[in-house]
């Protein structure tokens, strides 16, 4: 039985992607992609109440006709935040986990620490991190760098590499983390995050959460263990090991 007290899981699904058009449609082991996230949220997360916010037909019948509930959206939303905040106006929960569409191999500790995120003192939303491993990785603008305050709340999410060691005495990428693009929101937050204009930062760097930043919210970041393996091209497909 889902629990009315847990926060519902909405997973923001757009079909139109510059890099990899059609994306969430794309074969991965024999299934849409979008249907392996699907599978793996009900697997992971059972007691979490879930649904898709949809921007068509296409992924709404595919999800609908294996199970999985769907609400839909406009087409033209700039972000998965203002996606969700959209589905969330009719669905009226009080609490909202995001979790990426293209993201098939998310794990409960993800799902978990977003909550836990939520209930932080001050927090108005929840993301997750990870350590930086490789230098590669650190430069990589496609790889989102989050710096973190002493309270484990985000300073600030770049694509470039931040902070710059000046002095060159630290290791390379000593004090960054690799954001994780999954979120939990109040529905407070959400409601106040689709009423504001997109930022400046924001339209500069591409990234939704600057908005909650440069409205002054407070975003707690949970560090967690294990990375996610997202799909952003087709190459990337073949990193998910379907059978």
């Amino acid at each position: 039985m889902i629990s009315s007290e847990l926060p519902t899981i909405i997973v923001p699904a757009r079909l139109a992607s510059t890099r990899f058009p059609n994306k969430l449609l794309a074969d991965a082991g024999g299934k849409p992609l979008i249907l392996r996230t699907a599978e793996r949220l009900k697997q992971q997360a059972p007691e979490f109440e879930l649904f898709f916010a949809v921007d068509g037909d296409e992924l709404f019948e595919v999800l609908s006709e294996n199970g999985f509930s769907c609400v839909h959206t406009q087409a033209e939303l700039p972000s998965g935040t203002d996606r969700i905040a959209q589905a969330n106006q009719s669905l009226q929960r009080h609490a909202v986990i995001n979790v990426q569409a293209d993201e098939p191999l998310v794990c409960r500790e993800h799902i978990l620490a977003l909550v836990e995120g939520l209930q932080k003192d001050g927090a108005d939303l929840a993301t997750l991190a990870v350590p930086f491993k490789k230098i590669d990785h650190f430069n990589d603008p496609n790889q989102v760098k989050v710096v973190l305050d002493r309270n484990g709340f985000a300073l600030y999410f770049s694509r470039s590499p931040i902070p710059f060691d000046r002095e060159g005495k630290e290791s390379s990428f000593a004090g960054a983390f690799k954001h994780l693009g999954m979120y939990g929101y109040k529905n407070s937050f959400l409601e106040k995050f689709s009423s504001s204009r997109q930022g400046k930062l924001e339209r500069i760097e591409k990234l939704e959460q600057l908005r909650a930043l440069e409205m002054g919210c407070q975003i707690s970041v949970e560090v967690v263990k294990f990375d996610t393996v997202g799909v952003d091209i087709p190459s990337d497909l073949k990193k998910l090991n379907f059978a």
